[in-house]
């Protein structure tokens, strides 16, 4: 019988205690050896107006102090959406898109993430996610108790920004994408949860189980709204379907993975022993992080050809399952493009 990993202590990949210190970078661009769909290349002019809007939202609802504005501009929400929606239908829904990815980044930074000094924190977290879930899936009882929670989701910067964004994306989108937006969500706070829990016993998972965790705790949500950024419905009836569930979930575990490889050496400087799938290959198969590295490459890429190969098969199935498959790929291929040239953010590893 297999067994777990100890809990008692994190495992130290082979080499110096801290890789942080020594782990040299090279330039950005895209990974060697990584599959990867070109993208369509982001019109910088709406990519400025994107981001003009977000900035005047997330000033109207004062969501962040002026000292994390040089943050908001590093990240490149504006080139962010519009490289993953090059088919979306308007500029409202783009920035919409925005809007949902900026409050997403608040409430992970704000609520999870200790190492960035902005109030986050595993111990306690399942208490501010569930009301961070109700922000976008509201409370129903009786009118006093009601407006108590209306003025507590108004009281606090990231359940304003969730609440306002959801409100802003079902102007445009239908209760069923509405719906599927916000059990997205809870799928997402199910997986930050599971990591900051392994996070405080110090458990270190085994492969697959991170990949599992990495399956609830990834973009996700972003991705769930492609068809309504895009201007179309993929019926329920349509989305549920066993198989059109599979592909977006490859669709969804193979740019998640990207995530871990382009943030690979930002985590280590930030927190050495955060987890990511190099970190987790590295610790189970007693390797040195250059090998767990080019093997997390390798399962990515695995991932990213079944969803294309399941993808194209589906596709010749139906027009509209054709419109989705595609909207998902360039969600894909945009986020890989941002992920590949925001040097503000990204560096790779020089094992090359």
């Amino acid at each position: 019988m297999e067994h777990a990993m100890s809990t008692s202590s994190a495992f130290c990949p082979p080499g110096p205690p801290n890789m942080a210190s020594t782990l040299r970078t090279r330039r950005g661009g895209a990974i060697p050896g990584l599959r990867y769909r070109q993208a369509a290349p982001a019109d910088p002019e709406k990519a400025a107006e994107v981001d003009r809007r977000l900035e005047a939202w997330a000033r109207r609802l004062e969501l962040f102090p002026e000292a994390w504005k040089g943050d908001f501009s590093g990240f490149q929400f504006g080139r962010a959406v519009v490289l993953q929606h090059p088919e979306a239908a308007d500029l409202e829904r783009l920035t919409v898109a925005g809007e949902l990815l900026l409050a997403e980044n608040v409430v992970d930074s704000c609520y999870c993430e200790e190492d960035e000094g902005r109030g986050g924190a595993r111990r306690g977290l399942g208490g501010r996610l569930i009301m961070a879930q109700s922000a976008i899936d509201p409370y129903h009882g009786i009118p006093e108790l009601e407006e108590e929670w209306r003025h507590g989701v108004r009281a606090d910067g990231p359940l304003r920004s969730y609440h306002f964004a959801l409100k802003d994306y079902a102007a445009f989108a239908t209760p069923s994408q509405t719906d599927r937006f916000v059990h997205d969500m809870a799928r997402l706070h199910l997986g930050y949860l599971a990591e900051a829990a392994w996070s405080e016993t110090r458990y270190v998972p085994r492969v697959w189980e991170y990949l599992v965790m990495r399956q609830f705790n990834n973009f996700r949500p972003c991705l769930s709204i492609v068809d309504a950024v895009d201007g179309y419905e993929l019926p329920e009836a349509v989305y549920a379907r066993p198989e059109i569930q599979r592909v977006t979930a490859l669709a969804c575990n193979a740019t998640t993975i990207v995530n871990d490889l382009y943030s690979f050496t930002k985590e280590l400087a930030s927190d050495p022993t955060h987890l990511n799938l190099p970190q987790v290959i590295a610790a189970n198969e007693r390797c040195g992080l250059k090998a767990a590295y080019l093997k997390a490459v390798e399962i990515h890429n695995r991932i990213m050809a079944a969803f294309e190969e399941e993808s194209a098969l589906l596709s010749a199935t139906s027009p509209l399952v054709e419109r989705y498959t595609r909207s998902l790929s360039d969600w894909v291929a945009g986020n890989h493009e941002w992920h590949a040239t925001n040097s503000h953010r990204y560096h790779l590893p020089d094992y090359w």
